[in-house]
């Protein structure tokens, strides 16, 4: 288990991406290998559970970024949230790192949508990272754990909540196997108060209408294409996290992912599902660490 450890509290940075567009991070300062974390579609920069901490306490320069149209980062004025525009923002961020020492090599750590970025900046721009840590995504996820997710993210997504407790009786629906959480402060950072009254989700709905409908479908299946050619380029060391109740990586995922990419190491985590980071953080943030002591 990780050892309880306190750390000072992050500084939030913005960093610019385009006319009066930015991603905000929280950043701690380290001299060990300089760590970006980047959660999930529908989640923020606070998904992590005390990832971050830890690895800061460590020695790791650590940023854990809220992505384009979530969390506290801006919307894209145009709607783009393409992977190719979550590239250019990663790249953003990864100069920002290196700004004062260009031999920098960045360790990139992606959840769902974050992994999926980080499969197309570490190929953008291969030299500037040492690692590459997918959190329960594959280049070909499972169709069925895919639109299960855009399902739960659609439900509430205009009409939002009265209050956090119905956000959070909404939650444990759909993830029956963690614990309905008393304290919901934490809840309180992923979703945003409506001039209404009423609590929506801290992100764009134009990120999610652009994942629906069949052009949606056509477009998403040429891009888990495009991963696999990516995945396969990959040398530099990498690991795959799978919770094990998640049905967006389920073995056969993990089987195709191990023979596209066969030096990477693979963790496998008991009663956790796709979110795991906040299911099981203490296993899931000893596994990131030693993976970044010895890559």
């Amino acid at each position: 288990m990780s050892p309880n450890v306190t750390h000072s509290a992050p500084e939030t940075i913005r960093i610019a991406t385009g006319s009066n567009q930015f991603i905000v991070a929280d950043h701690w300062p380290g001299d060990a290998t300089p760590v970006i974390l980047a959660h999930g579609g529908g989640q923020t920069r606070h998904s992590w559970g005390g990832t971050a901490v830890t690895l800061a306490a460590r020695g790791h320069r650590v940023a854990s970024i809220d992505l384009r149209g979530h969390g506290d980062s801006t919307w894209a004025p145009d709607g783009d949230y393409s992977m190719g525009a979550y590239c250019n923002d990663a790249l953003r961020i990864a100069e920002w790192f290196r700004r004062d020492n260009l031999t920098t090599h960045i360790a990139w750590v992606g959840a769902s949508l974050g992994g999926m970025t980080g499969l197309h900046v570490v190929d953008a721009a291969p030299s500037w990272f040492s690692s590459l840590t997918l959190v329960d995504i594959t280049p070909r996820p499972a169709a069925k754990g895919g639109s299960r997710i855009l399902e739960f993210m659609a439900a509430k997504a205009d009409e939002g909540f009265a209050d956090l407790e119905e956000a959070a009786d909404a939650i444990a629906e759909y993830q029956p196997h963690r614990p309905r959480p008393k304290d919901l402060s934490g809840l309180a950072k992923n979703l945003r108060l409506s001039e209404d009254g009423r609590w929506r989700w801290h992100w764009d709905p134009a990120f999610l209408s652009v994942r629906s409908g069949a052009s949606s479908e056509h477009a998403r299946d040429r891009h888990h294409e495009e991963l696999v050619t990516i995945a396969r380029r990959i040398t530099m060391p990498t690991m795959l996290v799978r919770g094990r109740l998640s049905d967006l990586v389920t073995q056969d995922e993990v089987d195709e992912f191990l023979k596209m990419v066969p030096h990477a190491h693979y963790v496998d985590v008991k009663d956790a599902a796709h979110m795991i980071a906040g299911d099981k953080n203490d296993v899931f943030t000893d596994a990131v660490a030693e993976f970044l002591q010895g890559s």
